[in-house]
């Protein structure tokens, strides 16, 4: 009677592990390749085989990730709007009082505007491509994570309507999400270590600006 091999329950769990952190690196890979490539040429202009060429894999393997170019563009952009909004709940949480929430939050989107310029660019020039659930998702994260902003804006001003206090919120992120554009392109590691300071200060002068009285009619 032939010996029957026994198989180390440990050693194929740790196989699976390995296999499934290398799918996964791969996928992460695709995504980094999708920024940039997607940034710099936009959505229409990059194909399936583009990616997986600057991700290092074959463009039919691509499939084994995403159903298209699409796809990627709907997890590229639904990831971080949850990693924003995720982000952003944290900060609250661990933060003791209004004042302290919103600082952290200046940081928090500061950090992730500077490290992701390229994010933040394909949002802006291509979101009208995602499919249209993809978009709808969007939205819904975005709303939520300006909401936790003007949930926290509103223990600071104290009886202001939440559509002020909403602008107050969009104006900010246009002041920090423009900027890292121009920060890459003159130099980004000296720039950005001048530039996160500034736009922190500026980015909560705007939001603590006092409220302009309406006009007398």
């Amino acid at each position: 009677m032939r010996d029957v091999p026994v198989t180390d329950p440990s050693q194929t769990a740790q196989i699976g592990t390995q296999r499934s952190q290398a799918k996964e690196n791969r996928r992460q890979a695709l995504l980094s390749a999708a920024a940039a490539m997607f940034a710099a040429d936009g959505f229409n202009r990059v194909s399936l085989e583009d990616l997986g060429a600057a991700a290092g894999v074959s463009g039919p393997a691509v499939y084994r990730h995403f159903a298209g170019k699409q796809a990627v563009l709907g997890a590229l952009l639904l990831s971080v709007s949850q990693e924003l909004l995720d982000g952003g709940r944290r900060v609250v949480a661990d933060s003791d009082g209004a004042a302290a929430a919103l600082g952290g939050l200046v940081e928090f989107h500061v950090d992730f505007a500077l490290s992701n310029p390229d994010v933040i660019r394909v949002q802006d020039q291509d979101f009208s491509n995602l499919a249209p659930d993809d978009q709808a998702e969007v939205r819904t994260l975005q709303r939520n994570y300006v909401e936790l902003w003007v949930d926290v804006l509103a223990g600071l001003h104290v009886d202001t309507e939440p559509a002020e206090l909403r602008m107050r919120a969009h104006a900010s992120f246009g002041l920090i999400n423009s900027t890292p554009h121009s920060v890459r392109t003159h130099g980004r590691r000296i720039a950005v270590k001048r530039a996160r300071p500034l736009l922190e200060s500026m980015a909560l002068a705007a939001l603590m600006a006092p409220a302009v009285p309406a006009p007398v009619s």
